[in-house]
């Protein structure tokens, strides 16, 4: 359990620029203290202290503001920033070294007892309000532009923004990449091909008119 404190704590170092020290990290990190109040829950899950775990749970979502169902299972590094609002359902999966901000939501969509939420990669960044919804994958090292609706299935690498959620082309910087603000926007580029077209028809009606009164 302190190795796994230690690593969380040197991850943020990495990752947060507004991180000062590491007694700070530790003290006042709330999406750091959620994923600690989950491996306690998820332990006492896992021996069948099922309501022992929502107890915890529950503490863990009164403190934090973030719940976190203690039958998800979450990879190591897991770093959920400024994670007001985030919600992580009972069959949800997060791989390792994956970051998540305010208001990400992991949701099903089933009242069957199986599996129905999503399963999420290694190296993914889930940008702020994003909602993913099923039981779908989000490939290892994919990104999800904040605000965006994600009901499909996202291969590895891709990034993914808008409601529903589309594939965009984007260009990467690393693979875990923390700008999740300017992304692609498939729905202007098309509007911008439509006026850029329009224009050119217009163009060419007016050569017409001309043609025709010479």
């Amino acid at each position: 359990m302190f190795k796994r404190i230690k690593e969380d704590i040197l991850m943020v170092n990495l990752r947060d620029p507004a991180a000062r020290s590491s007694f700070e990290i530790f003290l006042c990190y709330s999406g750091l203290h959620s994923i600690w109040y989950h491996l306690f829950a998820h332990y006492l899950w896992n021996h069948g202290r099922y309501l022992s775990a929502r107890i915890v749970s529950s503490i863990n979502r009164f403190f934090t503001g973030i719940e976190i169902h203690p039958a998800a299972k979450i990879g190591r590094r897991v770093f959920i920033d400024h994670g007001m609002g985030v919600v992580i359902g009972e069959t949800a999966e997060i791989g390792n070294d994956v970051i998540l901000y305010k208001g990400v939501v992991l949701g099903g969509t089933s009242t069957i007892r199986e599996k129905r939420h999503p399963t999420v990669g290694d190296g993914v960044v889930i940008g702020s309000g994003a909602l993913i919804i099923g039981n779908i994958t989000l490939g290892n090292g994919s990104k999800v532009g904040a605000g965006s609706v994600v009901l499909d299935n996202v291969p590895n690498g891709a990034t993914i923004v808008g409601v529903p959620g589309k594939i965009v082309q984007e260009e990467r910087k690393c693979a875990i990449d923390l700008e999740h603000q300017n992304l692609p926007d498939p729905i202007d580029k098309t509007l911008q091909m439509l006026l850029k077209r329009q224009k050119y028809l217009e163009n060419e009606i007016i050569k017409l008119k001309q043609d025709n009164k010479s």
